[in-house]
Order: C-alpha cells, then structure tokens, then sequence
C-alpha cells in the first residue's frame, strides 16, 4: 500500500537510519494549538528557536513522562467522576500524546472515565459540555456535500472511524448529537488499547435527528431540531456518508455504534460485503460473551456442548450474543438444528415464539410453540423464570437494560439447575445491571460464575474474594480493527469476529481462569488486543479477504511492531510543495 501523508499541517517521516520524525508545516502559536502536534513543556530548546516557539512556553523543558505525572495530579483533584472526564477531554484537546501517555499509564483507573460508565453521563450532558471540536458531524444539513464535508477532516489517511447516529447509546437510549461522546470514547479506547494510531482514526456523528422533545426545545443543544429521518430517507442519508467515506478512504475500516436495533440489523447486512464495516453492538458484544462462557466452562470443567442458555434482551446485543452462541457451538460440534435447541432468547413480552408478533430480526432465534407443549408456565408466553426451570438453563446472560431482572427467583432458579451456574448481568451502564454480583453470590451461596458488563468491586464471601470480570467490549473491537487493519481486509467475516472471540478465550484461560477471573484486567487490554489482533489476521488470510500482500510469517511480531505508543518524535520544519 503506497503511503499517503498523514495530515496537510504535518507528516511522519523517517531518517536514512529508518528514525520517525515529524515535518512540520506551521510555526509558533499555530502549532501550539494542534493537538497531534503539541509537545508542550516537551519542545527541546532546540525546536523551540527553530519552530518560533522561544518565550510562548515556561522555560522549563520536561519529558513526557515528568509531563503525564504532573496533569495526573489534576485528574486525581477532579471532585467527581464527570469533572475527571472533562479534564481528560480538555487534555485530549489541548496535547493529545499527552493524554494518551497518561491513560496508557493509568488506564485501570481511568477506563471508567473515558468509556464506561461515565460516558453515558457526559453523553446526556453533551451540550452542556462541550468545549472543544471532534472528528465529523453529518446532518441533512450537509450530507449532501458529504465529500467536501471530508475534506474538512485534517487527517489524510484515516483507516479506523466509529459512527453512531445515537438512536440507542448505551441502556439510556436516543441521546442526538450527543451521542457523539461514544465514539470519541471508543477511539481512546482503538488507541490506547488498540493500537491504532490516533493519526488515522475519525469518530463520526450521523445526527439524522431525534425523537426527544426536551432536547429538540432546549435552546442549549446543539445537534439539529427535527424528528429523526425513517425508512428511505435515513438509508438514503446513510448511502451517502458510506459512499463519500470509502470513496477517498477505501481501506477504512467502519464500526457502526449504537443504531437502534432494527436498523443495526440492517445497516450490518447492507454494508458488510461492500467493505470493512462491522457493528460492535452485535458482532462485538456476541465475540465478548461467548468468551467469557468458554473460560467460564474450562473453569468448571465443561465443554460448551454441556450448556443450555437463557438470553434475557432481544435487543442488537442479545441477538448479538445468541448468533455467537449458536456459531461456537455448532464449532463445539453440534449441528445448526441442535445448537439452535440449546438457546433460548426472551425480550420484554416473555420466550421469543414463532407465532408471536415480533420484529423480523428476532424471527430466526424463536422457537416453535410445539417444542414447548410439555413446559408448565402460566399465561401465553413463559417468562424468565419458567424459562429458566423448563429449559433446565445452566447459562444466563443479561442484555436487557432493566436494572434488577435478575431478581432472588431468577438467580435461586439458576442455582436449582446447576451447582455453580454461570450468571452475566452485561447490560451497560452499571445502573443497568440486571443483578449486582454481590446479591447473585448471596443467593447462591457463593457458587455461581459471575461476569458484567460494567466494573464492580470484588465480593467477599464465607472468607472467599470473588473477582468480578468485566465482560466489556474493549477486550474485542480495538483488536478485532486493528487485526482488520493491518490485514487491510476487503471486508470483515464472521469467522474474524468468532476468532476474536477464541482468542479473547484462549488468553484468559491461559493467565486468569485458575484465579477465579473469566475476563482480564483491565490493565491487560493492550497484551488481550494483540493477541485477538493476530488471531484476527490470520483469519483474514485464512477467509482470503486480506488484501496486504507482505504480511510476514510471524504474524504476532508484525502486529506488536505496528501497535503505536504515545511518544514524542524530535520536529524539523517542512515546506509545502
């Protein structure tokens, strides 16, 4: 692949000794004010006369990592959690290799600010928050100028964007503009995480509208004022902006995020086979929980073909997580017809049945009422618990979004079918938790395996410290892009999310299964994404979908050799042709 420039204000080059440098094409305050490019306190006095810099900056000259422990100290004094986002958010603003040098060194503690849980609330403080801009905003305003809105973006190399039209955020639902709080987050996270350089990534707001009154009426938002675009006018709308992207980027990689459950169906399948585009909600939440069930099932001692499952959330994520089931055990050996037997998925009305009203997508995991006739459940349509008890459910996982579905009758009903049931409440934020691990451990005496989808504290019981892994998404989606990246995959199989998934598995029952984890820390993100990246690739290969054509043999050396790092490169400056 022929390399592009990296930006029109600067450029990555190397030396005759192959050493990075950046080339600079502005001086003074106006390099001062590019956040990619601003070494701050960091210039050597050296650049600082070269680069017209002498007396903007305090004398002192200071390394990257004195700089990350100083603006560490303001994190530490932020009072509330929100107040620490916003300091990050200003800090990513102002010196963006600063801030990701500081959430690399603090990203256990700092995760839960940039991701979630807080992010749900700076997205419903979005307007209020704002200060500074990010990535690409598309609205019927001017979507159809899609390309000249491109090339607005400085970054003339972009390979990784996340788009959201923010219909579905998180469990909080239709947030407009501000939804665009999601994929600056999930970029952080493609980053720090990941491995993909900041210099070619763009987080995208497709703000076609909202249905929220309050925010269309607040003279404070900032998104547009209309009732969200439907049927052919938003496909029409999304055509557009996937056009206009793969037109100048045609090795970009696009992640949809947080589409409404309908369209996440749909914009999956209509964009998948005409390039790299995967949805996180779907594909990446369904890899993170079959993961976590596979370590869940080496820790006591199954295979994945011993266990029947109970998916309470029909939602992208829920349906997300049944096709991954069903796929890893059709791996596991099973056929499609007696995989499908062993899952069974619920939305709000109750067990998905056949002749039930119900939207298209759900269509292919319900089940035929007949298979049910000797089941004993009150009403038309078994609920959780007779679901559980008929189905005799050895795995529960939680999509739902509604805090507490996992009540004492649920989680006693688990206990009842197995001795150390695997139960994951995995809806996100935490106040949207089906359960907390605290109570599913008391009811079951301290003998379930418990995973979440938010960070919860471990629990103590009868002198046993049980870890709580966190079944997030950012243990998938920055490897499963970055694998997708390098391999510069012409599209994205369901074979490199389902390796993603082994390899996530692989790892974890490698390092932390024996000490009760079913996830990594947090703070193994960067080793975890990797290693699903090189799995990734060779799947790319393996599919026939990767187009690079020098990818060496140890696939795993080339990808650790490619993961970026925060550091800062000495600058000269450059003239534009």
């Amino acid at each position: 692949m022929p390399r592009k420039r990296v930006s029109r204000l600067f450029d990555l080059k190397e030396d005759e000794h192959g050493r990075q440098y950046m080339e600079v094409y502005l001086d003074g305050i106006a390099l001062l004010r590019l956040v990619l490019s601003n070494k701050g306190t960091a210039f050597s006095y050296e650049e600082r006369v070269a680069l017209r810099l002498g007396g903007l900056l305090p004398p002192q000259f200071n390394t990257l990592e004195q700089q990350a422990d100083r603006v560490y100290e303001g994190f530490v004094q932020a009072p509330t959690d929100i107040d620490k986002y916003q300091y990050l958010r200003s800090l990513q603003e102002r010196q963006e290799i600063l801030f990701y040098a500081l959430l690399e060194k603090h990203l256990e503690e700092m995760l839960p600010i940039v991701y979630t849980p807080t992010v749900g609330a700076a997205v419903q403080q979005f307007s209020a928050l704002y200060q500074h801009p990010r990535g690409l905003s598309f609205s019927p305003l001017n979507i159809d100028r899609a390309d000249q809105t491109l090339n607005c973006y400085p970054m003339e190399d972009v390979r990784m964007i996340v788009a959201t039209d923010s219909s579905a955020i998180l469990g909080i639902g239709d947030q407009g503009y501000g939804g665009l709080a999601i994929p600056i987050g999930k970029m952080a996270l493609y980053t720090v995480a990941g491995g993909v350089s900041p210099f070619h990534t763009m987080p995208v707001a497709l703000d076609v509208g909202t249905e929220r009154l309050d925010l269309i009426d607040n003279p404070n938002y900032l998104g547009v004022r209309q009732k969200r675009l439907r049927g052919e006018d938003y496909y029409k709308f999304l055509d557009q902006f996937v056009d206009a992207v793969w037109a100048r980027w045609p090795d970009a990689v696009i992640q949809w995020e947080d589409l409404s459950k309908t369209a996440a169906f749909t914009v999956l399948e209509r964009y998948r086979n005409r390039g790299p585009s995967f949805n996180d909600d779907i594909q990446g939440t369904g890899a993170v929980a079959l993961a976590g069930i596979l370590a869940a099932c080496h820790l006591r001692n199954e295979n994945l073909s011993d266990e029947v499952f109970v998916i309470h959330g029909a939602g992208a994520g829920g349906i997300g997580v049944a096709w991954a089931i069903r796929e890893g055990l059709v791996h596991a050996g099973l056929s499609e017809a007696e995989a499908k037997e062993r899952v069974f998925v619920l939305d709000s009305k109750g067990l998905l049945l056949l002749d039930r009203d119900m939207e298209e997508y759900k269509q292919r995991y319900a089940r035929d009422r007949a298979k049910i006739t000797d089941w004993k459940f009150e009403g038309d349509v078994p609920d959780l618990v007779e679901t559980i008890r008929n189905a005799k459910a050895t795995v529960l996982l939680g999509l739902s979004g509604r805090p507490g579905a996992f009540d004492e009758a649920v989680v006693r009903a688990m206990a009842d079918n197995h001795k150390w049931p695997i139960v994951f409440p995995l809806s996100n934020p935490t106040s949207s938790a089906e359960a907390t691990p605290e109570d599913i451990f008391r009811w079951t005496d301290g003998q379930a395996i418990v995973a979440t989808g938010s960070p919860f504290d471990p629990v103590r019981m009868g002198g046993v410290t049980h870890p709580i892994g966190q079944g997030n998404n950012a243990f998938i989606f920055p490897g499963l892009g970055f694998g997708a990246i390098l391999s510069d995959a012409k599209v994205i199989t369901d074979g490199m999310v389902l390796e993603a998934s082994q390899a996530l598995a692989d790892y974890t029952i490698e390092r932390y299964v024996e000490g009760g984890l079913i996830y990594p820390p947090v703070s193994d993100l960067q080793e975890t994404s990797i290693r699903v990246a090189t799995r990734v690739c060779q799947q790319a290969i393996k599919d026939q979908v990767a187009r690079r054509e020098n990818i060496p043999e140890d696939i795993e050396a080339f990808v650790r050799e490619r993961f970026w790092h925060p550091v800062y490169l000495p600058f000269v400056r450059g003239h534009l042709d």
